[in-house]
């Protein structure tokens, strides 16, 4: 009896296990279903979208193939075209050479210069510093000049009043030293004139008083003493005159020396001053 009832126990809990295993089991495969269902649906779907995306990547191959295609044409008319124009600058580098020499030359020459921009540009600097100043010393240079012409314009009016005044005093002076000159050299021939006329009666005299000799050298000693005392009065006279000729000479000399000072030509004085001999010269 206990084995048949744990066998019907036994019995009845194999029923509900494999009820409950076919049950699972349903679930599990209507669930493994559904993720089927689901897993091709997706798939489906990727696998429309895969064909979609590589259809898209096919036709943009094909355009970029296409595009290429006509890139590769552009870029073999392009290498044509640049062959040529390499062939073209070949032949004007060749031909550009010596000139490109020439500006290399120049560019070297122009380094050069560049070098010494900087000690050029710092004495422009002090040449700049330097004409600032200049220009004040040019600024006060006119002021002076200024001042210096009024100066010589009250000096030139001096100058020509003392012109007058010393043409003046020269004619007035040469009119005495000439008047006197002539007063002097007519008194000197006068008495030369009258010493040889006293001569002249003193020999007659001699001849015809026959004297003794104590007597005639007596006449003839007071004779000489005369003429002792008249050449020396001949002497003074000439040597008043040679010191009045000099006088009128140095007169001269200063007269145009200042006319030279002032700048006056001694053309401008409408005469010639006359110097006058110095005797013995």
């Amino acid at each position: 009896e206990t084995e048949a009832k744990y066998a019907r126990k036994m019995q009845v809990l194999r029923d509900e296990l494999d009820l409950r295993r076919k049950t699972e089991i349903h679930e599990v495969e209507e669930r493994k279903n559904s993720q089927i269902g689901e897993l091709m649906r997706n798939h489906e779907k990727a696998f429309s979208d895969m064909k979609n995306y590589y259809n898209d990547i096919t036709l943009k191959n094909l355009e970029l193939i296409s595009l290429l295609k006509e890139q590769v044409e552009e870029m073999k008319k392009r290498e044509n075209h640049l062959e040529k124009e390499k062939a073209d600058v070949l032949l004007q580098n060749k031909q550009l050479k010596e000139p490109l020499q020439q500006a290399q030359e120049q560019v070297s020459e122009l380094q050069k210069k560049l070098a010494h921009y900087d000690k050029d540009k710092e004495a422009l600097m002090n040449t700049k510093a330097r004409l600032k100043v200049t220009q004040k010393e040019l600024k006060d240079l006119q002021w002076e000049h200024e001042v210096l012409e009024q100066r010589f314009s009250k000096v030139q009016a001096e100058r020509d009043e003392l012109y007058q005044k010393f043409t003046k005093a020269i004619n007035e002076v040469q009119q005495k030293t000439g008047f006197k000159n002539l007063l002097l050299e007519r008194k000197l021939k006068g008495l030369l004139g009258v010493l040889e006329k006293k001569e002249v009666e003193l020999s007659e005299v001699f001849v015809a008083s026959n004297l003794d000799p104590g007597a005639l050298s007596s006449v003839s000693q007071k004779v000489e003493d005369v003429l002792d005392s008249k050449n020396a009065t001949i002497k003074d006279l000439q040597l008043q005159l040679a010191r009045v000729c000099k006088a009128h000479n140095d007169m001269l000399q200063t007269f145009e020396a200042k006319l030279t000072a002032f700048g006056i030509p001694l053309d401008n004085l409408g005469f010639k001053p006359l110097a006058s001999p110095v005797l013995g010269q």
